[in-house]
């Protein structure tokens, strides 16, 4: 246990020294306000000369006491060390961080894509960097607000505060571009890459198909219960879930039997167990 938590903490931190990584040589320079407390600290450090990490942690302190109220004390902990380690991480890092170029694109999207990395292994590690992520959830909890309305809330007024502030309406632009790099980053590396494909298989020979595809690919068939909408007739359906480069050899292994099969494919984004990925708690 003591290994797992030791594990968490070491995640956090590095999670948080890569997103202040993004923040120092991509965003803070170039005036990208890219929501959230680090983005209102990047306003008032411009504004005011004021070291970006102190803002962060005297907007993420009365957070981080509601939060210790209504989340609990585990969830409070990784929230203070997560927060505090960006703030320390920021400051630290400021003074040898070069700024690789002016260029408000470049900027944009590699700081989105640099610190959705560095907050998707915090996120990962069952950590959080408090700010606007801490505040949506506490809203969620006391209100009901939903976690995804709040946030974008949150960084629509960062977003807005930080174009009248700087009397440009194209840096507020730019900082959509990195919020929204960095969503699909932080997703990506949660849920892992697209590498496999779930089949929803509707066959009038589900038995055949599925016999068919355990000795001819080596994979698992589930048979799940359903019923027709508008027949009502009871049905089996299939659900096997594959690596992307066999995709092309199970839709032969399916219409080669039925040459009809009705057939879904998804995409599993992370797939657990035997066969996959070894789940490692």
């Amino acid at each position: 246990m003591k290994k797992i938590i030791w594990r968490d903490y070491l995640g956090i931190a590095v999670g948080a020294a890569i997103t202040a990584v993004s923040l120092n040589m991509f965003l803070i320079p170039n005036k990208v306000a890219a929501g959230g407390v680090s983005g209102l600290a990047t306003v008032l450090h411009h504004l005011l000369n004021w070291p970006v990490g102190i803002i962060m942690l005297a907007f993420n302190i009365p957070l981080f006491i509601i939060g210790l109220k209504v989340m609990g004390a585990r969830y409070g902990i990784n929230t203070l060390f997560g927060a505090a380690m960006l703030s320390i991480a920021i400051d630290l890092m400021a003074p040898y961080t070069p700024v690789l170029t002016g260029d408000l694109l470049l900027n944009s999207l590699y700081g989105g894509v640099i610190g959705g990395i560095g907050m998707g292994i915090v996120f990962r590690y069952k950590g959080n960097t408090a700010g606007t992520a801490l505040a949506a959830v506490i809203l969620n909890k006391l209100l009901k607000i939903r976690v995804g309305q709040a946030m974008m809330a949150a960084d629509f007024f960062v977003i807005v505060f930080a174009g009248l502030a700087f009397k440009s309406a194209e840096l507020s632009l730019y900082a959509l571009i990195s919020i929204f790099v960095t969503g699909q980053i932080v997703d990506l590396v949660q849920e892992g890459p697209s590498t496999s494909k779930a089949f929803f298989v509707m066959s009038s020979q589900p038995k055949q198909v599925a016999d068919a595809i355990i000795k001819e690919m080596d994979r698992g068939v589930t048979v799940l219960q359903a019923k027709g909408g508008y027949t009502g007739d009871p049905r089996e359906m299939l659900l096997c879930v594959v690596s992307t480069s066999e995709v092309t050899q199970l839709k032969e292994v399916i219409y080669h039997i039925d040459s009809k099969a009705f057939v879904i494919v998804t995409t599993a984004h992370e797939v657990l167990g035997e066969g996959f990925t070894e789940v490692k708690i």
